[in-house]
């Protein structure tokens, strides 16, 4: 089987709040060794590394947005989402928004309605 390839997944969402499964998803994409970049305009910083307010102020390309906002959250961003041209954006239970699936699906990009968690954990992601 070959080796898992490594990507850079934007966390939008992401808080320094261990309680939290955007936390953990930071956690567990680093575990298992993507580069995880937090994307949160409340923090400086996650788990060591700087948060950027907004998806679009991150300078490298990202492969894979996962979600962990609410639709009214998440609404705003959704042409900055779109921009940023990931392979993929995966919305995590509560984070479904089917209009930016609509506008991603459109742009080529593969909006994924599961779970970031199980996805590491059961080799899908």
């Amino acid at each position: 089987m070959a080796e898992a390839q490594t990507e850079t997944v934007a966390v939008l969402g992401a808080t320094p709040k261990s309680d939290r499964y955007a936390y953990r998803a930071m956690q567990m994409l680093r575990e298992f060794g993507h580069r995880a970049i937090p994307v949160n305009p409340a923090f400086d910083e996650v788990l060591g590394e700087r948060c950027y307010r907004s998806i679009a102020d991150i300078p490298e390309q990202v492969q894979t947005v996962t979600m962990y906002l609410g639709k009214q959250r998440s609404d705003p961003l959704i042409n900055d989402i779109i921009a940023a041209k990931p392979k993929r954006i995966i919305m995590n239970p509560g984070a479904e928004n089917d209009d930016l699936a609509e506008k991603a699906h459109a742009a080529g990009i593969d909006p994924i309605y599961d779970c970031t968690l199980v996805m590491l954990q059961t080799g899908s992601f």
